[in-house]
């Protein structure tokens, strides 16, 4: 029996003992108390009858899968793999920062292994990196482009990577039945990432918050979403502000704002969650809450019956809060809340509203117990998969230090729980991304660049290194992960998925596009968004997402007007050509470094869903804002004033990423698509042949480790959880859920 194994069966063991010998009992018996008495002896009775299973069928289990598990054809060069991903960190800046000395944990690493440029994708933008680094396939074979794709009829922008659609589910028979709608869940990403195939060698995998891994699919392991998993309502994070400033009723990207009244020394507002799931038309579900202002010093939050401590330009800890959707329904959500201000006015910042991890609303983890494991583990954590909230400091929501606090309180999370993997799994993999690196860069490149137009004339000190400061943090990081895989001969790679630099000058393709006269729309509504105002019978191309183009083709889109084949193949060619010689009017730089043809360039069945445009911009440029949601602005250059001042929508070529390994790689040019092939081929699994990516040469370690497989921990702290009787039947609730 294994050393990690047995103390946990052992107490099962002991209390299984205690339940069973006789003792003397004294309590009091209240009214009701039988159905209570009937209930808890049932629960008990379950506990114990799946205690004795997992205990008395372990061993027929564990000899099943040794003896009839596919064993990995090649010989095994390591026993565990941990990947350390670090979302954003920079080559250049990384290189210099080394070179200074101020990375002593990551120069450790580079001296013990190797340190290389790392070929991001194209585009560089983290969904389609991170895919392309699961599948080990470029984006033709795994189907995700950019964060946003136009639809096909309405041409409004949907989220690229997963579909959430409500479904009406009956329940009960007539006449005694009723209706209600249920979340179904669609990833969108095609192609299977390479844990997939170590799983079917019975090779354990631990996947944390990797990103385009929502819906959680099936391993060998465990895993916990990431980037695309939504807030409790849905969207990609909505954070809510409650004030009583005139000033703060415009209306805000990426939240909402809540006007109050303050009376005497109160105020209330209601929490706004997911819609109703029988009533839909009924709008969303709200909770109501008070703020009692009566100790200016310490002010107190009321919800659910609940009181929180609300102390001023402080966040509270996570929340639980409880929509009631009916009878005996519950909706359980998380969120943190910052009074920023008492007087003059009153001003409350709640965060979206996240999954609750304790009891999810939707599938976060795999198995769907996992996410209860950790915040049995950790306590509650941010599920939400872009969890730092960029939209609430743009829109003034947040200032730069409530920011800065939430990055460092996800990132706190984000290791409590990579650390327990490192410790449960000694063999295996162990895959954890960091994505605190990618948000900081966004918000505060304005402080490392001086000549940033966002730039304010007065820079807090706290604030004017915060980048340099960031990536000290995660060196320090780093040397932790080291310490915990120096002793066992674990392949360690730290990898970013990009790098980043200055967004300065935005370019609104769609104006361009307009005046070069393959766009027509209506000046008086030029401002609205999703294409409002466009004539699409006048209309040859257009412009949505981060970084495409796409020719209004007869058979793609709703309202196509190209002819596909030779008239599209020539709009590309000329539209392309055009594009590339773009320059900045107020300096004269090139603001393109190079368009891209998707047909040219991609490979694979889902090419075809591609932009057929693809921008690679030039260092400092990017696309607008209103580009991305399909507006069009009145000028195609203006400058980038925003606090998202920093970017990586740019030319591949403009923003590597970074690989650290702890042993030598004989390759100059590795790229994130070989990752995966290379760490099949280090537990001995055949690379398949639709991946693009090559395995890497690594040199090998002095000593030769066992030869991997199933760790001993295998999932037997999840299966403590599982076997609960309280989570049995929300379990198997969620394997209703569709799976793609």
């Amino acid at each position: 029996m294994n050393h990690q194994t047995a103390p946990k069966r052992v107490l099962l063991t002991s209390a299984l003992l205690v339940l069973l010998l006789p003792g003397a009992a004294f309590a009091y018996v209240g009214p009701g108390a039988g159905f209570a008495l009937a209930g808890s002896i049932m629960a008990v009775f379950g506990a114990m009858v799946s205690a004795l299973s997992m205990l008395l069928f372990w061993p027929v289990r564990r000899l099943i899968r040794l003896v009839f598990r596919r064993r990995p054809p090649g010989k095994p060069s390591v026993h565990r793999v941990v990947v350390l991903g670090l979302d954003g960190l920079d080559f250049h800046l990384t290189e210099k920062l080394l070179a200074e000395g101020r990375l002593p944990n990551l120069a450790a690493l580079r001296d013990q292994g190797d340190f290389k440029r790392l070929a991001s994708t194209l585009p560089p933008i983290s969904p389609v990196a991170w895919s392309s680094f699961q599948t080990g396939s470029n984006p033709g074979k795994h189907n995700i482009f950019d964060f946003l794709v136009p639809d096909e009829q309405t041409y409004k922008p949907k989220l690229s990577s997963a579909e959430i659609r409500m479904v009406p589910r009956t329940i009960g028979w007539w006449p005694l039945c009723w209706t209600r709608n249920a979340a179904e869940v669609r990833l969108l990403r095609k192609s299977r990432p390479f844990w997939s195939f170590l799983s079917d060698y019975g090779i354990f995998n631990s996947i944390l918050r990797v990103p385009v891994t929502f819906p959680p699919e099936k391993l060998h392991g465990v895993q916990l979403s990431a980037m695309c998993t939504p807030d409790l309502r849905g969207t990609q994070g909505t954070f809510s502000l409650y004030s009583t400033r005139q000033s703060d009723r415009s209306e805000r990207l990426g939240g909402e704002v809540h006007c109050v009244e303050r009376r005497g020394n109160f105020v209330t507002g209601e929490l706004l969650g997911p819609a109703h799931p029988s009533k839909p038309q009924a709008g969303p579900l709200k909770i109501p809450f008070t703020v009692d202002l009566s100790d200016s010093e310490c002010p107190i939050l009321r919800l659910n019956g609940e009181s929180h401590r609300l102390p001023r330009g402080e966040y509270t800890g996570w929340i639980r809060v409880v929509f009631q959707a009916g009878f005996g329904r519950r909706i359980r959500g998380i969120c943190r809340f910052l009074l920023r201000e008492i007087e003059p006015s009153f001003m409350l910042y709640v965060t979206p509203v996240n999954i609750d991890p304790e009891s999810p609303a939707m599938p976060i983890g795999y198995p769907a117990v996992f996410p209860t494991y950790l915040a049995k583990q950790q306590g509650p954590f941010a599920t939400l998969g872009l969890a730092e909230d960029t939209w609430g400091v743009s829109e003034h929501a947040l200032e730069d230090q409530h920011f800065l606090r939430q990055c460092l309180d996800i990132e706190r999370e984000r290791e409590s729980m990579f650390f327990d993997a490192l410790e449960k799994v000694p063999k295996g993999l162990c895959v954890c991304v960091f994505d605190g690196t990618d948000r900081m860069q966004h918000m505060f490149w304005r402080y490392l660049d001086r000549d940033h137009p966002a730039r304010p004339r007065e820079v807090p000190p706290e604030l004017e290194s915060a980048i340099e400061e960031t990536y000290a943090r995660i060196d320090g990081l780093v040397g932790r992960t080291m310490a915990r895989c120096r002793k066992d001969g674990t392949l360690l790679m730290v990898i970013s998925d990009h790098g980043f630099n200055a967004f300065r000058r935005a370019i609104d393709l769609n104006r361009w596009l307009e005046e070069a006269g393959y766009l027509s729309v209506d000046n008086g509504r030029r401002n609205e968004e999703h294409f409002g105002g466009l004539d699409w019978s006048r209309t040859r191309a257009f412009a949505i997402g981060l970084t495409g183009i796409y020719i209004n083709e007869k058979g793609r889109f709703g309202q196509g007007i190209v002819e596909p084949g030779e008239e599209a193949a020539r709009l590309r060619e000329e539209i392309a050509s055009r594009l590339a010689s773009l320059t900045d009017p107020a300096d004269g730089r090139a603001a393109i470094r190079r368009v891209y043809q998707a047909a040219k360039v991609y490979r694979g069945p889902y090419k075809d869903h591609a932009p057929d445009l693809i921008v690679g911009y030039s260092g400092g440029f990017r696309v607008s804002w209103d580009t991305a949601v399909g507006r069009t602005a009145s000028c195609v250059f203006h400058d980038n004033t925003r606090a998202w001042s920093g970017d990586h929508c740019v030319d591949p070529s403009v923003v590597p990423g970074v690989l650290f390994c702890n042993r030598k790689i004989r390759c100059d040019q590795p790229r994130l698509l070989d990752l995966g092939p290379t760490i099949l081929r280090q537990f001995g699994v055949p690379v398949p042949d639709h991946m693009d990516g090559q395995a890497l040469d690594i040199a090998q370690s002095s000593s030769s480790p066992p030869a991997a497989g199933t760790p001993a921990m295998n999932a037997a702290v999840v299966s403590e959880i599982a076997n609960r009787p309280q989570f049995s039947r929300r379990v198997a609730a969620d394997r209703t859920i569709q799976r793609p």
